[in-house]
């Protein structure tokens, strides 16, 4: 006689399908958790935010403080027709907002040393040509010495050119770092603000929460 074995699968079966009861409390629970993870990571990124702000602000300040850099007085400028630079007239370059204000000045007196040119437009490689080519070819030295000096003036104003535009790219690099400082103080502001809710929400979750377990 054989014995019967116990349905082990239907039982099984019957477990699985068996719905799991949603109640209030728990999904308290679960928004409550939700809550003070969120709120942790808010904390975290706005600490992180404002590393990033402090470390912009500071390397930007040094570097330029280093280098110093001063605005012409306020005369100078308005003779120049820089009026838009007078409030900063007399100060020494140590903020991204300055580093950006003495690039546009830099770059007013660029436009003014080679029409308009930038130093790898300045055809002073040419007038040099023309004046070893002036050599050879046995020209008088009255033209020699007028293409020379073209030549001179061009490579005068390549090199002004050059030194000028690596300043003014230096600057603008130091302000696009002060800028980058300030979105994360703002957005390290935002994070902690975030953080603050949430961790409100939280509380007031654990509040009902127990309220609802006395009642």
């Amino acid at each position: 006689m054989t014995a019967e074995r116990p349905d082990v699968g239907l039982d099984f079966e019957t477990e699985v399908d068996r719905p799991i009861p949603v109640t209030r409390r728990r999904v308290d629970h679960l928004l409550i958790g939700a809550g003070a993870a969120v709120a942790v990571v808010l904390v975290v990124a706005g600490g992180l935010l404002t590393w990033g702000n402090n470390f912009a602000e500071d390397y930007v300040g040094d570097e330029l403080t280093s280098q110093k850099i001063t605005f012409p007085p306020e005369e100078a400028l308005v003779a120049q027709g820089r009026e838009d630079l007078v409030p900063f007239a007399g100060q020494q370059v140590t903020t991204g907002e300055d580093a950006e204000a003495y690039a546009s000045y830099i770059d007013g007196h660029l436009e003014e040393t080679a029409g308009g040119l930038t130093y790898a437009e300045v055809p002073d490689r040419e007038a040099q040509a023309a004046v070893q080519e002036a050599i050879d070819s046995g020209a008088p030295e009255r033209e020699v010495a007028e293409l020379q000096a073209t030549a001179d003036e061009l490579t005068a104003q390549r090199d002004t050119l050059f030194r000028g535009e690596m300043l003014r790219g230096s600057l603008l690099n130091a302000f696009a770092w002060s800028t980058m400082g300030r979105i994360a103080g703002i957005a390290a502001t935002v994070a902690f603000v975030g953080a603050a809710f949430m961790a409100l929400l939280s509380a007031a979750g654990v509040l009902h929460l127990r309220k609802v377990t006395v009642h």
